[in-house]
C-alpha cells in the first residue's frame, strides 16, 4: 500500500485585471519518494474526472492546434508536485543505466532546487525508466491530456489563476518583445498587467501558490515534455486520457506550460508546442507521473484531494 502524506497549500485566483481576488487553502495527499542522500520526490494524488480539453477560438492566443475542443475522461493518477529538479535529476542519473547515458549536470542555470533543463525527450524517458526500476512503480511522462487536466485543476479559464496571469504568480516574460519592428510576444494577457522578465528559472515552488490539485509551476518556469507524438490538432484524439501515438509525428513530441523565456499566451493551460524528441534547450524540463492499479488506498487518497 502507498504511504501517503497530507499537505496544505494556498490557491490564488485573480480578477481579469490581474489583482488577487481570492486566496484559499486546500489539502491534498502525496507520496514521498526517497531518492537517497536526503533527496525526495513528491508525487501528488490527482483525482480522476472529465474535462473539456483545448481552447475556444475566442480565447486570446488560440490557434487551430488547440482545437477541436473535446471531452476527455481521466483516471486517477499521481503527478510530480514540481518539475524535476537538478538534485533529483542527479540522484537518478547515479542509478544504473537502462538504455542511455544521463549527464548528471546538464543544466545551464545551476542550483539544486532549480528545474533541470537542457533535457531531451529521450533523456526524460531514461529518467523515468531508471526511477521505475529503483522504486518498482511505473514512472512515465504524463500524456498530453493528463497534463492539461492536471494543469487546469478543475478550471476552464486560460490559466488556473483565472482569466489572466501575473509575474507575481508565475515565471514568464512579462515584457513586450519586438523583432524587426513588430511585437512578436506580449508581456501581458487580456486586461492583465505587464511584469518582470527574470531571464532565468526560479526554484520550484518559489511562488508559494498551487492550483486546486496542489501542483506548482504549471504555468511558466520550464516547458514540460509529454509522452505523445505531435499532432497538428485534436481531430480523432483519444477521449480516455491515454498517450496519443497513433499517426502523428513520432520525431516531434509535445511541450506544455510555457517558460521563463515565453510570454503569457504560451503559458496558458491549453497552449501546446512541439520540439524534436532528441533535442534539448535551456528552458525545457519535465515532470513525471505514474498510475497504480494495485494500491487499495489510491482511490481514497484521490477522493480527499479537492
Amino acid at each position: 500500500m502507498l504511504d501517503l502524506v497530507a499537505f496544505d497549500y494556498d490557491v490564488a485566483i485573480v480578477n481579469p485585471q490581474g489583482k488577487e481576488s481570492d486566496r484559499s487553502q486546500n489539502t491534498a495527499q502525496y507520496l514521498l519518494e526517497d531518492l537517497g542522500q536526503g533527496i525526495t520526490l513528491e508525487m501528488v494524488a490527482i483525482p480522476g474526472g472529465t474535462f473539456i480539453m483545448g481552447a475556444p477560438n475566442t480565447e486570446e492566443g488560440w490557434s487551430p492546434t488547440q482545437s477541436p475542443q473535446h471531452s476527455v475522461t481521466i483516471k486517477p493518477f499521481f503527478m510530480g508536485k514540481y518539475p524535476v529538479t537538478q538534485a533529483q535529476w542527479e540522484a537518478v542519473a547515479n542509478l544504473p543505466q537502462v538504455k542511455q547515458f544521463m549527464n548528471p549536470d546538464p543544466s545551464t542555470i545551476k542550483e539544486a532546487n532549480l528545474p533541470v533543463e537542457q533535457i531531451s525527450w529521450y533523456d526524460a524517458i531514461e529518467f523515468c525508466e531508471r526511477l521505475s526500476k529503483y522504486t518498482g512503480r511505473e514512472y512515465r511522462l504524463p500524456s498530453e491530456a493528463e497534463w492539461e487536466y492536471a494543469c487546469r485543476g478543475g478550471t476552464q479559464t486560460p490559466f488556473h489563476f483565472g482569466e489572466t496571469c501575473t509575474t507575481d504568480l508565475a515565471n514568464y516574460s512579462g515584457i513586450d518583445w519586438e523583432y524587426m519592428g513588430k511585437i512578436c510576444s506580449r508581456g501581458s494577457y487580456g486586461a492583465g498587467p505587464k511584469g518582470s522578465d527574470r531571464r532565468e528559472t526560479t526554484p520550484v515552488g518559489y511562488f508559494q501558490v498551487a492550483n486546486k490539485f496542489g501542483l506548482y509551476d504549471m504555468h511558466g518556469n520550464v516547458r514540460e515534455w509529454c509522452a505523445d507524438f505531435w499532432h497538428d490538432n485534436y481531430q480523432d484524439a483519444p477521449t480516455d486520457g491515454t498517450v496519443w501515438i497513433i499517426d502523428g509525428d513520432s520525431n516531434k513530441r509535445v511541450l506544455r506550460g510555457g517558460s521563463w523565456n515565453t510570454g503569457p499566451r504560451n503559458c496558458r493551460s491549453a497552449f501546446r508546442g512541439k520540439f524534436d524528441a532528441d533535442a534539448s534547450l535551456y528552458d525545457i524540463g519535465f515532470r513525471v507521473a505514474f498510475f497504480s492499479k494495485k494500491d487499495d488506498n489510491l482511490q481514497k487518497a484521490h477522493s480527499q484531494t479537492i
